[in-house]
């Protein structure tokens, strides 16, 4: 199946298409970087982890973020995807999240990295 890519941009005259793993790995970048209170009818859509690169860096930040981002994945994204791994670490003015998970309609195992700088 195609997927309109994300963002929307125009490709050879017709909309930009996507196949399913990158149309997943498009879900998880809204989920992540949408800041909640963003979308009109769906107020606590989202992470906002964009915020959170102007925090000073701190194993509890870490902590909060993995948890913060778990559950917004489990619970925006949980039919089509399970976490098998989520790591993140911030380093100055750059956010990093090392993803890896599982899709539950074909069983195959995924790996992506997100990454935001405060510049």
């Amino acid at each position: 199946m195609k997927w309109l890519s994300h963002p929307y941009r125009a490709e050879l005259g017709r909309s930009a298409m996507s196949d399913e793993a990158q149309h997943l790995r498009d879900m998880l970048e809204l989920v992540l970087f949408t800041a909640p209170g963003e979308r009109v009818h769906r107020p606590d859509f989202g992470c906002g982890l964009n915020q959170l690169v102007f925090l000073g860096n701190s194993p509890e930040l870490a902590v909060t973020v993995e948890m913060t981002v778990r559950s917004a994945v489990q619970r925006w994204l949980g039919n089509v995807l399970t976490i098998e791994t989520l790591t993140v670490a911030a380093e100055d003015a750059v956010l990093r999240i090392d993803l890896d998970y599982r899709l539950r309609a074909s069983r195959e195992t995924v790996s992506t990295s997100f990454s935001r700088s405060a510049t």
